[in-house]
């Protein structure tokens, strides 16, 4: 007697192995993404088990054994399987709007070991969000030249190591350029919480992360060869301020650094343009 258990699982297996490596693209192009497909299976380590064990479940003597931990990893990871599989769709289906010149591209070494980075940190992502900015970055790596791939490696560690709480930041910076800690805190919690407050330290963590990884930074003038000007300090009359600068402070602008607007333009932008086109505006 057979386990239906197995049957679905090896039917999970078949379909993903077909969808992903034979009917996902046009056979003239087949040869050129099965090496994306495997570069990205390759690089997740429970993928190999997961075929492996959904072919080999067996009964034991006839017995149909549902409750076992094999089938309970089995049922978690074919969840995932449905995810990645949805993923990889989605980047070969921008692949085929890019058009063939990036084929050379995608079957380069130096890209197939972007993918492998790329998902081994969608393999550890927590979040459909974060996984959908992994996806994007490793299309947008293929469409676009803005930068080296020794900075697409570093967005993806920025990825890995940030939380859907700095990207909430990262966006609303984007989308107002100059805007202060008062306003970000504003648009997306509301009302202000006391400064010796969880909340106000958690938001100075986030605010100082960003800071001192490059993604952001206080707006300054620039001289005509981009140099920062040195700003002149204010001289106040009277005593010191009684009290430290406040976690909301509403003065000093923020901007992105020219390095965070790329990460936006190859993390949070889903339409890629053809290489040497001119890169998208928004998120």
């Amino acid at each position: 007697m057979e386990n239906p258990a197995s049957n679905f699982y090896e039917q999970k297996a078949v379909e993903f192995i077909r969808t992903e490596i034979a009917a996902a693209t046009p056979s003239e192009r087949r040869r050129i993404f099965e090496k994306f497909v495997l570069a990205a299976l390759g690089s997740i380590p429970w993928v190999g088990g997961f075929i492996s064990a959904a072919v080999s479940i067996k009964t034991d003597k006839g017995s149909i054994r549902t409750d076992t931990l094999q089938t309970h990893w089995l049922e978690e990871h074919a969840r995932k399987i449905d995810e990645l599989m949805r993923s990889l769709e989605e980047v070969a289906q921008r692949f085929e709007h890019l058009g063939p010149q990036i084929d050379e591209r995608i079957q380069s070494d130096e890209y197939l070991a972007l993918v492998r980075q790329a998902f081994r940190t969608w393999d550890r992502a927590d979040t459909e969000d974060k996984r959908g900015y992994i996806s994007n970055v490793v299309a947008n790596a293929a469409g676009t030249r803005l930068c080296s791939d020794d900075v697409i490696r570093l967005f993806i560690d920025w990825l890995e190591l940030y939380h859907e709480a700095h990207f909430a930041v990262i966006r609303e910076i984007f989308k107002n350029p100059g805007t202060t800690r008062y306003d970000i805190w504003d648009s997306l919690y509301g009302e202000l919480p006391r400064e010796d407050s969880a909340e106000a330290d958690l938001y100075r963590y986030l605010i100082r992360d960003l800071s001192t990884g490059g993604v952001i930074r206080q707006a300054r003038e620039t001289d005509r060869l981009g140099r920062f000007l040195r700003k002149t300090p204010k001289r106040t009359k009277g005593s010191a301020p009684s009290t430290m600068e406040s976690a909301f402070e509403e003065t000093k602008p923020y901007v992105l650094t020219g390095l965070g607007k790329q990460f936006v333009h190859y993390t949070m932008n889903e339409v890629v343009t053809r290489i040497g086109d001119t890169p998208p505006e928004g998120i």
